[in-house]
């Protein structure tokens, strides 16, 4: 799927810093091989732009036998190349100058040894390549080197094989992009007649329109007779002159690369992205089974209870809850070490893998393969650690248990006053029994009507001790459970943070990736 041009205001430069981005950004997700030849373009132009852009580079391709080698000849004036109708005759690039000063840095770049200076000024550096089709490898290896790294193209067929598929799939259907910096040219053009000449130019517009070079000039010359050499010499003087097509063929390189990426990465299509929020609420849950915060929860509504028992209960009896072992100590919640929490069961930990593969399948929805597969991949990435982290969230998260409520000091207070209050009761009527026992008079006994004082401070003392351990009971019960509420949300917000680190924010961190990835594409496409 080819990038639209959106940004066509672009420049070179922001071109190449977002291909140079995309292909980062695509390390380890995409084909390394696509990957690399987006930074081999980077490189290419870094070099390409270092070097002499008063010269342009233009090379002459073309099969065995179409003629390119006569029309090096023509152009240059003079017989530098040999020429053969029907088996390679050229086997190293050799490059004829129009003003060489300056040139030699680029020609090295570009691997072309043999150079012969014809004339001066335009700046013009003609490169007479080997066949593409030749038999020997060497040829053809060298063929593909200098193609990928010329400023312009001009592509020598001939009536034969004008419509053969090896230039047109191996080679002019990848060059989509470089309509601006290719010229075609059908050679041998005295060999039709007049009326197969328009029919052939025509019908190589029609292939050349099917491999996406629509536009692109097309020539019709003899290098025999001369016919069409003026109008070639004027078109490449033109496109020489402008001092641009490097630039051009740096720009439809980045654009190809970008392509290239982009088909690579299944369209880099833009989409819109699952908002967090509806990530955290399934995963929580999962997590928060596995981490045994019901378990959590009810016992420090039993530790608020126990707690209120011990410190409001009947002095008489509360001793006895004493001997009964807090809920939330029993847990080991404080100490550095794991806790004495309940492992999770095989049920739990499939719940967990599940939630976790929700989220993954939920932020990868929309993203096109491979792209999808390394959200997917981030997400569980760091699942190992979600038993130590979720262990750690409960046992440091703030359960408020040492926090005693004020009313229980006050309530405790006025039992032991009330124990006290049936404490005196109870010696004065010893006192009483005592002294009836010794047969001593007996002091006279206030009474409240006909119940005496001493009997009222015991039982009475008795009576409302038990009443204010009940009702205060009732309300550590109401306590207790607004307490369990308030660690509920605690331990919810504990977990809800390390499924988000090490679950949600890996995978939507991948997915930023492939946004941003999106963005610089288009950018450099």
């Amino acid at each position: 799927m080819k990038l639209l041009r959106g940004k066509a205001e672009a420049s070179l430069d922001d071109r190449l810093v977002a291909l140079a981005e995309a292909a980062d950004l695509a390390d380890g997700r995409l084909d390394q091989a696509v990957v690399g030849r987006a930074r081999d373009v980077v490189a290419r132009a870094g070099m390409r732009r270092s070097l002499s852009v008063e010269h342009t580079a233009v090379a002459l391709a073309g099969a065995t036998g179409s003629g390119k080698s006569s029309i090096f000849n023509a152009l240059a004036g003079r017989e530098l190349a040999e020429v053969g109708a029907t088996r390679p005759t050229t086997s190293k690039a050799q490059a004829a100058l129009w003003g060489p000063d300056g040139s030699g840095p680029l020609l090295d770049w570009l691997g072309v040894p043999l150079r012969h200076v014809v004339g001066e000024g335009s700046g013009l550096i003609l490169l007479d390549l080997p066949d593409h089709d030749s038999i020997v490898l060497s040829h053809r290896l060298e063929v593909d080197r200098l193609v990928g790294v010329v400023d312009l193209l001009v592509w020598v067929l001939d009536p034969q094989k004008y419509a053969d598929a090896a230039v047109h799939e191996r080679y002019l259907k990848a060059l989509g992009r470089h309509r601006d910096n290719m010229l075609v040219v059908l050679n041998q053009i005295d060999r039709l007649p007049e009326r197969a000449i328009r029919r052939c130019l025509d019908d190589l517009r029609g292939l050349l329109a099917v491999d996406g070079l629509e536009g692109v000039p097309v020539l019709g010359v003899s290098a025999r007779t001369g016919q069409g050499l003026p109008d070639l010499r004027t078109a490449l003087d033109r496109k020489v002159s402008r001092r641009t097509a490097w630039a051009a063929r740096l720009t439809a390189d980045v654009g190809t690369a970008a392509d290239a990426l982009s088909e690579t990465a299944g369209g880099a299509t833009a989409f819109t992205p699952v908002p967090q929020t509806a990530l955290v609420c399934p995963l929580s849950r999962a997590l928060s089974e596995a981490a045994a915060v019901p378990l959590v929860v009810r016992a420090v509504a039993k530790a608020h209870r126990h707690r209120a028992v011990a410190a409001t209960g009947w002095p008489v009896t509360r001793w006895v809850r004493g001997l009964r072992p807090d809920p939330l100590r029993r847990l080991h919640l404080s100490r550095k070490g794991r806790t004495s929490l309940p492992a999770p069961t095989a049920v739990q930990l499939t719940m967990v893998d599940t939630a976790v593969r929700d989220v993954g399948a939920a932020v990868s929805e929309g993203l096109p393969e491979p792209w999808a597969s390394a959200v997917r991949h981030a997400a569980r990435s760091r699942s190992d650690e979600l038993g130590d982290a979720l262990d750690r969230a409960v046992a440091t998260a703030s359960l408020g248990a040492s926090k005693k409520p004020r009313w229980w000091r006050v309530i405790g207070t006025l039992q032991w006053m009330v124990t006290g209050t049936m404490a005196a009761g109870a010696l004065w009527l010893l006192a009483l029994f005592a002294l009836g026992y010794l047969l001593l008079p007996k002091p006279p006994t206030p009474t409240v009507g006909q119940a005496p004082w001493p009997t009222v401070l015991l039982v009475g003392g008795a009576v409302a001790g038990v009443v204010i351990a009940f009702v205060s009971r009732v309300v550590a019960w109401i306590g207790g459970r607004r307490r369990a509420r308030k660690v509920a949300k605690t331990l919810r917000a504990a977990i809800d943070r390390v499924g988000e680190e090490l679950v949600i924010t890996p995978a939507c961190a991948e997915q930023g990736r492939y946004v941003r990835f999106v963005d610089r594409v288009s950018s450099a496409g």
